[in-house]
């Protein structure tokens, strides 16, 4: 196994026993906030890893690069705005994935320009020597944090049930709407997993991710200057 693909997996690790739980706390945080202490009965309002790792969801992110954690049970009554804060309570998921992305997409930019500075160093010092590349790694495993964050937000963006996407979207339709995604939820919900197995999702998931990496890169373009100026 080469280097990279031990970096993939292992940073694939990282989300499972620290991503996967945050993102589960995030909902459990944001119902409770909006009135619904039913996560806090069920002690989901934790960060301990045991309480949201579903196996199978485990399993799948390791091998395939997305998957799930044990869902947050929600009692939706004890809303006081039943379709805003069901949503709110979604989006608040994969939002936990982007301010981690964010986050990682910045310790990525720091720790790359550790191993250029010790790089040119180096260079300069040896002659031509061949620096230490823990820099290097440690760079690459936040570039996969970032990427898989990414990636695990607009998964779970998807309009689909049971994806937290199909409860934001719900706020912006009607009863219509609602009551023909129930009528056809297990049909769609198959259809759906026949697209994702057969690898016609990848291309457009994988454009929307890298779209998103892009734009993240951009609006952390203020990190490298700073950093080129702090580590010389």
């Amino acid at each position: 196994m080469d280097q990279t693909t031990l970096i993939k997996y292992g940073t694939r690790l990282m989300i499972i026993f620290m991503c996967t739980p945050i993102h589960e706390f995030a909902h459990a945080w944001a119902a409770t906030k909006l009135g619904d202490e039913t996560p806090r009965y069920q002690n989901r309002l934790t960060l301990n890893p045991v309480a949201h790792i579903d196996p199978l969801g485990a399993i799948a992110l390791f091998f395939a690069g997305f998957g799930w954690g044990k869902p947050v049970q929600i009692n939706s009554n004890r809303f006081k705005h039943y379709r805003r804060d069901l949503a709110l309570t979604a989006a608040a998921g994969p939002a936990s994935n982007f301010i981690m992305a964010f986050i990682g997409i910045i310790l990525e930019k720091l720790f790359y320009r550790i191993y250029i500075v010790q790089y040119t160093n180096s260079l300069t010092s040896l002659g031509g020597g061949d620096p230490s590349q823990a820099m290097y790694y440690v760079a690459e495993i936040f570039w996969w944090f970032t990427a898989i964050n990414i990636g695990l937000a607009v998964f779970n963006l998807i309009p689909i049930f049971p994806l937290d996407g199909e409860k934001i979207l719900n706020y912006f339709t009607g009863p219509k709407f609602d009551k023909f995604m129930r009528q056809n939820q297990f049909y769609i919900t198959i259809g759906f997993m026949i697209l994702l197995v057969s690898g016609i999702l990848n291309r457009p998931l994988g454009w929307v991710q890298g779209q998103l990496f892009n734009f993240m890169d951009f609006l952390t373009g203020w990190v490298d200057p700073i950093f080129n100026s702090l580590i010389k």
